[in-house]
C-alpha cells in the first residue's frame, strides 16, 4: 500500500511539472522578447506569449495616465488566454500593476521594478547606477525604494531619452554611455538595469565596465512563476 501511495503522489507531482502553462509576458517594446528568452532557459516547463506596444513606445516618457491607458488595452488578449502575466516593462509596472492587480482579482500579474534593495545592500562604494527611463526613475514606486533601502548610499541617475528606441531599431552602438562612464569612474560599483529594454545592453556594458556588478530581475521573476506554477498548474 505504501508503494502505491507514493506512485500516486510521484503521478501527481509529475503533472503538476508536465501540465503546460501559458504565462503572458507585456513589453513597449522588444525588451518583452529578451525576457521570454531569459525566462524559457529558467522556467522551461511553461509557454510564453509575448506582446508589446512597439507603435506606442517608448513610454518611458508618457504621463502617468497615458501608461496606464495603453497598457490596460495592450494586455487585453493576454487577460483573455493568461492567468498569470509578467509586466516586463518597469514603467508600466510602476504606473499599472497596482490597478490592474484590482481590476483583475482572479489573475496574478508580476512585475519588474530595479533592483536597489540589492544594489544598494551590496555595493561596496555605497556608490550605484540606475539605468532606467524618466517615467520608472522618477516614479513613487523606485522613490520609496530609494527611501527604504538606499537612504546612504549615492545613486546616479543617467538620461537615458532615446535608448529604448535604438534597442526597437538594433542600433545599440548608438547610444551615448558618456554619463554611465562618468558614474563608473567617479566610484559607483553597481549597474542596475532598470528597463527591460537595457538588457539588450549587458553583454556591452559587462566589457565596458568589467569591475561592476548588474543587477536584473528576470531571475527572481522566473523564481515567481516557478512558486506559481508548481502550487496551481493550468489545466
Amino acid at each position: 500500500m505504501l508503494s502505491v501511495a507514493y506512485k500516486l503522489i510521484s503521478l501527481v507531482q509529475f503533472l503538476s511539472y508536465t501540465v503546460t502553462m501559458t504565462i503572458g509576458i507585456f513589453d513597449s517594446g522588444k525588451g518583452g522578447e529578451l525576457v521570454a528568452e531569459k525566462l524559457s532557459r529558467l522556467v522551461p516547463y511553461c509557454d510564453y506569449t509575448v506582446v508589446n506596444d512597439i507603435a506606442n513606445a517608448p513610454y518611458g516618457e508618457k504621463s502617468h495616465d497615458e501608461i496606464l491607458d495603453l497598457t490596460r488595452r495592450a494586455i487585453a488578449n493576454l487577460v483573455r488566454e493568461c492567468k498569470i502575466i509578467v509586466l516586463a516593462c518597469n514603467t508600466a509596472t510602476a504606473a499599472a500593476i497596482d490597478t490592474l492587480r484590482q481590476e483583475y482579482p482572479s489573475h496574478t500579474f508580476v512585475g519588474f521594478e530595479p533592483m536597489i534593495k540589492p544594489a544598494a545592500a551590496h555595493s561596496k562604494s555605497k556608490h550605484i547606477t540606475l539605468l532606467a527611463t524618466y517615467a520608472t526613475a522618477y516614479s513613487p514606486r523606485t522613490k520609496e525604494l530609494i527611501l527604504t533601502y538606499a537612504r546612504d548610499t549615492k545613486i546616479d541617475i543617467p538620461t537615458t531619452v532615446g535608448w529604448a528606441a535604438a534597442v526597437d531599431n538594433s542600433d545599440i552602438h548608438s547610444i551615448d554611455l558618456s554619463a554611465v562612464d562618468a558614474s563608473v569612474r567617479s566610484g559607483s560599483d553597481s549597474i542596475i538595469i532598470g528597463c527591460t529594454h537595457y538588457i539588450a545592453l549587458i553583454p556591452l556594458l559587462t566589457k565596458k565596465y568589467p569591475g561592476v556588478t548588474f543587477y536584473e530581475p528576470t531571475e527572481r521573476v522566473a523564481s515567481r512563476i516557478q512558486s506559481l506554477t508548481e502550487r496551481s498548474p493550468q489545466q
